[in-house]
């Protein structure tokens, strides 16, 4: 390795090496703690805004639909899930993922370029799967009242809702977030650098909230969806199937956004 080479992989080098010293990596608990911990952590945010939006005006100027309020019971209800799915079905099939495929432990951590373009292609097929995935569950009645009408219990999302979602939707979803990496052969850094951003990314469309800094703002050309994006949808039903990027429901007619929802009011009203 040379010394540009071991100059630019300093900084995952190290945070690879602080990783493989931690026995818990290896351990098939890791997974259920793991996934805990980041989505609970990406939420807490939105939770303290859910808290201080009935409270401070300038929360509820960000807020997508300022008149829902978010209870402690619709909180409860969905750790409640969460916690039921994480503990009784993702513990015992992470033990049996870990028997079978050990967690490995290269020596080396991947460079920057490759951890981003790993992470790129692994939300890509994530979003192509979870496209089709959901089309098919809103198309077929049986499918969606048997496995995915749990997640449109709220109408108006908050970060909560993310995974309040039936064990078929829950386990679906983690098969297509664990195959994805094994598919691209990334490395196990990029793993969970993929599963971190991509738990981020989720929890920010679910979150009701439409900041300035918002990743659909951050990204050119309408090209990435977001939480307006997906708040349509739960509003909707029938539009904004794709959970991030906006390209296959632009070619399959179903992408609806502010401007197009606008045109349609103003056409209503005209009408009636």
């Amino acid at each position: 390795m040379t010394s540009s080479n071991s100059t630019q992989l300093l900084p995952l080098q190290i945070l690879w090496d602080c990783l493989r010293q931690q026995s818990l990596l290896s351990s098939p608990f890791f997974p259920v703690i793991f996934s805990l911990t980041i989505y609970l952590s990406c939420c807490l945010p939105y939770v303290c805004l859910d808290i201080l939006c009935s409270q401070l005006t300038l929360i509820q100027r960000f807020k997508i639909q300022p008149q829902s309020q978010v209870t402690w019971e619709m909180a409860q209800n969905c750790l409640c899930t969460i916690f039921r799915n994480h503990v009784c079905f993702i513990f015992p099939l992470s033990v049996v993922h870990w028997y079978f495929r050990p967690t490995s432990s290269p020596p080396l951590a991947p460079d920057m370029l490759t951890v981003v373009k790993d992470i790129l292609a692994c939300l890509l097929l994530f979003d192509t799967q979870y496209f089709l995935w959901h089309v098919l569950h809103h198309k077929v009645s049986w499918l969606y009242r048997r496995f995915h009408r749990e997640h449109h219990f709220y109408r108006a999302t908050f970060s909560l809702t993310t995974e309040n979602s039936s064990v078929w939707e829950m386990l679906s979803l983690s098969f297509f977030t664990t195959l994805n990496p094994a598919l691209l052969d990334c490395h196990p850094l990029t793993e969970m650098l993929f599963y971190i951003t991509n738990i981020y990314l989720s929890v920010e469309a679910h979150s009701g909230y439409e900041f300035p800094w918002s990743p659909h703002r951050l990204v050119p050309f309408g090209l990435y969806g977001g939480a307006q994006h997906h708040d349509l949808h739960h509003l909707k039903f029938k539009v904004n199937y794709a959970p991030y990027f906006t390209h296959w429901d632009r070619l399959f007619g179903t992408l609806q956004g502010k401007c197009r929802q606008r045109r349609a009011r103003k056409l209503s009203l005209k009408g009636s």
